[in-house]
């Protein structure tokens, strides 16, 4: 699609994970860019597993495995001032590649750090327009290169040219309103719980759609637990999103580490999780913690070896025909990379397409909040080809819960009816759970039923998986607390539903 340079990195700075896609884009000619991913402190008395000596000789090994440049992804911003000058100084001691420093200012001190890496010979940093910086983004531009200014890194930045960018970008900004975080200033609680920034928003929503966001300060405590129960785990996406995973499991239902560690206690370890312990992501520095994993995984095997390794072959001629069957309509090559990579996802976009068109050619207010009465905006949904819409008016709701919109198309008077979705949602409401009859299982949070693994009259054993409940992209199994029989399937594959909302009913055996 025209990308030349790629940025590879693995979650874990598991080194047989980075190797494919190093040698597939050095397949291709592009350039390769490492990257080491950051974490603990390297400029502590005692920096633990995550000293110099582990970043050096990462970087080594990278270099070895065919990198034209080594970046370093300090995807949280832990990497303090005296840190970046030192990491950055050896690197360019003992290697002989460029290196390209990116980081956060979650914690409010980037700026400081980004200074002394380009002190220390830094080849490139990242920064962000000065509207869209500081917090979990990157540092400013604008400061940056004013701090810059006259001296021997001079970037040689148009100042002028740097204002009227992030002037844009500030305009541009406000049609995201409704999206903003609640983050008002920088947090130094970062460097004791190392949550990257583009998880810390993302987090702080899943909190919401939760109702715990009056739990945040416990949720970012409970992160610091769950990466200390992990072994001290390198947080970056995906496995940052399984320490979240859990840390909101552990205040939804006000769990404890003790009692997360206790063999005896039976936990609904989220998805996620198992699935980090099964080594499906890949190996951490030092393994995994053995008691853990062995309550987590309760007798499966975990995996030791590459994960892509052991995928089965793909017949991409028989997913191509899935695909198209799936979407209704003949399927891209790139098409077919996405259903590969994320089926669920693409089949739904390839159904909000089917039925509402390309929606991108719509401007963005619009798009996001409607279009005000008695405006009039132009569409271009092709090159010559401009639509001019003007809603007039909407009708009052009919007996088949729609109302009538009447509007305006290039002139002409039209009229579409549309339902009014939010009295068809006032209408379901779902039977909820009783809490003293254990053959009544419920949600244990407000989400989406992803999969039901029984059916009615099936027995099942204690232990055994129930359904599958994902909540703002955190999948959590819930299991039988005791063996019986599947008397009824309360809430399918598709439902949502609140907590404590009754799913199935087991006869206990």
């Amino acid at each position: 699609a025209g990308i030349d340079l790629f940025r590879v990195f693995d979650a874990l700075n598991w080194l047989p994970n980075m190797r494919v896609a190093m040698e597939a884009v050095n397949a291709t000619g592009a350039i390769c860019e490492a990257a080491i991913c950051y974490t603990g402190d390297l400029s502590a008395p005692d920096p633990g597993k995550y000293d110099l000596k582990y970043y050096v000789g990462l970087a080594k090994a990278l270099e070895k495995a065919g990198a034209h440049i080594l970046a370093i992804k300090d995807m949280a911003g832990l990497c303090k001032p005296e840190a970046a000058r030192t990491l950055v100084s050896a690197l360019k001691q003992e290697i002989g590649l460029p290196i390209h420093f990116h980081t956060h200012d979650t914690g409010g001190v980037a700026v400081a750090s980004v200074l002394a890496a380009t002190a220390a010979g830094a080849d490139a940093i990242d920064l962000a327009v000065d509207a869209m910086s500081g917090l979990t983004s990157q540092p400013s531009l604008g400061a940056v290169a004013a701090a810059l200014a006259g001296g021997a890194r001079d970037p040689g930045l148009d100042a002028d040219a740097v204002h009227v960018a992030s002037h844009y970008w500030e305009e541009v900004r406000r049609h995201y309103a409704a999206f903003e975080s609640d983050i008002r200033a920088g947090s130094s609680d970062v460097f004791e719980h190392g949550m990257p920034g583009g998880q810390y928003t993302n987090l702080r929503e899943q909190a919401r759609a939760m109702g715990l966001e009056k739990h945040w300060p416990e949720v970012t405590r409970a992160y610091a637990d769950v990466n200390r129960m992990f072994g001290d785990i390198v947080k970056v996406t995906p496995t940052s999103k399984v320490v979240g995973d859990m840390a909101l499991a552990m205040v939804a239902g006000a769990l404890t580490p003790t009692e997360v560690m206790d063999p005896k206690k039976d936990i609904a370890f989220p998805e996620s999780v198992v699935e980090l312990f099964a080594g499906n992501i890949g190996q951490p520095v030092g393994g995994f913690p053995k008691a853990l994993q062995k309550k987590v995984l309760k007798g499966r095997k975990p995996l030791t070896v590459r994960p892509g390794s052991v995928l089965q072959a793909a017949d991409l001629d028989a997913e191509r025909e899935e695909a198209e069957k799936k979407v209704r309509r003949s399927v891209s090559d790139r098409d077919l990379a996405s259903w590969l990579m994320y089926p669920a996802v693409f089949a739904d976009y390839a159904k909000h397409r089917r039925r509402y068109a390309d929606v991108s050619v719509l401007p963005t207010d619009v798009f996001f909040y409607g279009l005000d009465p008695q405006r009039e905006i132009a569409v271009d949904i092709e090159p010559g080809k401009t639509l001019i819409i003007l809603w007039q008016a909407t009708g009052d709701i009919d007996d088949d819960g729609n109302h009538t919109v009447f509007f305006e198309l290039n002139g002409q008077p039209r009229t579409v009816k549309v339902a009014d979705r939010a009295l068809a949602a006032a209408g379901r409401a779902h039977r909820k759970a009783d809490e003293a009859d254990p053959g009544q299982v419920g949600a244990p949070m407000p989400g989406l039923i992803v999969s039901v693994s029984v059916k009615a009259g099936d027995e099942v054993a204690a232990g055994d998986r129930l359904f599958v409940i994902e909540a703002m992209k955190m999948e959590t199994a819930v299991y039988a607390d005791a063996a019986g029989a599947v008397k009824e399937i309360v809430a399918g594959p598709g439902s949502r539903v609140e907590p404590h909302d009754l799913v199935l009913v087991l006869d206990a055996a």
